[in-house]
């Protein structure tokens, strides 16, 4: 049973503010769960139904390092994020907050103000699909930490290092050829890549910043056949990856 206090304590941690303050953040969904409690990650609390825990006693106890909380269904709904919440819900040690990117001889994605925890949480998946080890996130994005980012990443946190920089001071001194996805770039399918890049994924509504654009190395579009407007910008990147990464 959930005392008053806990229930207070976790669901105070989908505000940014208390995610700072404590460094902890929460991951729910089976799927998400799952990804956590397979790795090596420390936890802190695991809340969690009896009939949950039974089911999965063998992956539950291999973190000795958390506490057990075991729940009732409506206990969890209470501390949940999700409108469906799952059976399971993990309170996690937030990492720091890395500003130091290193080289690389691959590519790297970076989010210049991405707003949408949802569009934030799928970039990180895509990134994790298409073996991009580096997502770099300007200083105005959404919080990658945020409960939606994390459903949406689907446990590719784990496998994705995420950082935090202004773009147009860090990119350029990655040494790589910077493109920024644009409304009037070049024809992606007009380009060349190589081996190693940043991809620049702008703003929902406002695109991509000009001091990003000004350090850019090129503008790419997607070319659009009919009458929309833009495209979602996760959507944008996952075409872009699937057409500008090496196969």
């Amino acid at each position: 049973m959930l005392s008053k206090a806990q229930i207070k304590h976790i669901r105070s941690l989908t505000r940014q503010k208390i995610r700072t303050e404590t460094g902890l953040f929460t991951a729910e969904g089976v799927k998400v769960v799952s990804e956590w409690l397979v790795s090596d990650c420390r936890i802190q609390t695991i809340v969690v139904t009896e009939a949950w825990y039974k089911a999965n006693k063998a992956i539950i106890d291999k973190h000795s390092e958390a506490d057990l909380l075991v729940a009732t269904q409506e206990e969890i709904a209470a501390v949940s994020s999700l409108s469906t919440p799952s059976p399971i819900l993990l309170v996690i040690p937030q990492p720091e907050v890395i500003t130091t990117i290193p080289a690389s001889d691959g590519w790297y994605i970076a989010l210049d103000d991405i707003q949408d925890p949802g569009n934030m949480g799928t970039i990180i998946r895509i990134a994790d699909w298409f073996g991009v080890k580096h997502v770099i996130c300007s200083v105005g994005c959404v919080d990658a930490w945020n409960p939606k980012v994390v459903q949406s990443a689907m446990g590719s946190h784990l496998r994705v290092n995420i950082y935090e920089a202004d773009l147009a001071t860090a990119l350029p001194q990655l040494g790589v050829p910077v493109y920024a996805a644009t409304l009037h770039g070049e024809n992606v399918y007009d380009i060349t890549t190589g081996t190693a890049g940043v991809l620049v994924i702008g703003n929902e509504s406002r695109g991509i910043s000009d001091p990003a654009q000004q350090i850019a190395t090129h503008k790419v579009t997607i070319p659009r056949q009919g009458g929309a407007e833009s495209l979602n910008a996760a959507v944008s990147a996952g075409i872009l990856c699937a057409l500008m990464l090496p196969r």
